[in-house]
C-alpha cells in the first residue's frame, strides 16, 4: 500500500481548519487567522504523525483526546469558559461530522473479497465538499439560533406584582427597547389580561401617557401597584397596557438591563 503524505496532510488540515472554524463561531470567539491556520497545520501533522506512534489503545485514545483539545486551545483566544465551550464545540462538531462521512462512504462503498481483505471506495470528493458545506451552513445557523435563544433566556426575569389584597408572580422580560416614564419614573408594560388579574375588573388610573408603536400611536392609562420586585429587588411600580408576547407576561424597562431610560409623553 502506498500512502501520499502530502494528500493526508493536506486533506487532515482543511477538515480540522472547517471544525476549527465553525467551533470558534459556535463558541463566539473572534476568528484571527494565522492561529486558526497554524492550529489546521498541526492537526494535519498530527495525522501523518500518528499512525507511525507505537501505542496501547488506552493511550492511542488519550493522545488523540489531548492532541484535539491541544488544536482547539491553540486556534482560540479568550477567558477560560469561552475556551472550555470551544473544546467542546470542537469535540462534538468532529463526531458528528466524522459519523456524516462514515454514512456517506458506506453508502458508496464496495466490499469485493481478494484474499487480503477488501477494498472500500471513496465517494465522490464532490459530494464530500457539497456534504462540508451543507454542514457548515446548519452549524452556523444552529449556532446564532442557540446563542439567540440564550440571549433571550437570560432577560426573563420573576417578578411578583403586589396592589391591595392581590399578589401575582409572573414572569418579566427586560427589554431594552422599552425606555417608557411616565412622570420620571420607569414605566413596565402589561396586557389587558393582567392588568384586570392584578388591579380587578375596574382599575384605577393615576394618569394617561402616549404610548408610539409600529401599529401607531395611542394613549393608554398609567396604574400604579403597591409593589413590584424582579429577582427579589424593588423596581418602578407604573404599569401601562400594551401587547405582551406569549413566553412573558410583563415588559420591563430598559433600566433593568441598561440601568437608564428615556422620556415619553404623559397626562
Amino acid at each position: 500500500m502506498v500512502v501520499y503524505w502530502e494528500y493526508a496532510f493536506a486533506e487532515n488540515a482543511l477538515l480540522d481548519g472547517t471544525l476549527l472554524f465553525l467551533a470558534l463561531r459556535c463558541a463566539r470567539m473572534k476568528v484571527r487567522p494565522a492561529r486558526l491556520v497554524l492550529s489546521a497545520a498541526a492537526g494535519g501533522a498530527f495525522a501523518v504523525l500518528f499512525p507511525l506512534l507505537s501505542l496501547a489503545a488506552w493511550a492511542a485514545y488519550l493522545v488523540k483526546f489531548l492532541a484535539g483539545a491541544a488544536l482547539a486551545l491553540l486556534a482560540g483566544s479568550g477567558t477560560l469558559r469561552a475556551h472550555a465551550v470551544l473544546v467542546a464545540a470542537f469535540f462534538a462538531l468532529t463526531f458528528a461530522f466524522g459519523g456524516i462521512l462514515t454514512a456517506v462512504y458506506s453508502f458508496f462503498g464496495i466490499e469485493t473479497q481478494n484474499g487480503t481483505g477488501f477494498y472500500l471506495e471513496r465517494a465522490p470528493v464532490a459530494l464530500i465538499v457539497c456534504g462540508a458545506v451543507c454542514f457548515a451552513i446548519a452549524v452556523c445557523a444552529g449556532a446564532r439560533a442557540a446563542w439567540k435563544f440564550v440571549a433571550f433566556r437570560k432577560h426573563l426575569l420573576l417578578c411578583t406584582l403586589t396592589a391591595g389584597e392581590r399578589t401575582v408572580r409572573w414572569t418579566g422580560f427586560a427589554d431594552s427597547g422599552n425606555c417608557l416614564n411616565f412622570r420620571g419614573n420607569p414605566v413596565s408594560v402589561l396586557s389587558a389580561a393582567g392588568v384586570f388579574a392584578l388591579f380587578g375588573a375596574h382599575p384605577r388610573a393615576v394618569g394617561r401617557m402616549t404610548l408610539t408603536t409600529v401599529n401607531g400611536t395611542r394613549t393608554a392609562p398609567v396604574f400604579r401597584c403597591d409593589r413590584l420586585t424582579v429577582n427579589g429587588a424593588s423596581a418602578s411600580p407604573y404599569l401601562t397596557v400594551g401587547e405582551i408576547g406569549g413566553e412573558f407576561d410583563i415588559l420591563l424597562y430598559s433600566a433593568m438591563t441598561e440601568g437608564k431610560h428615556e422620556a415619553a409623553h404623559d397626562t
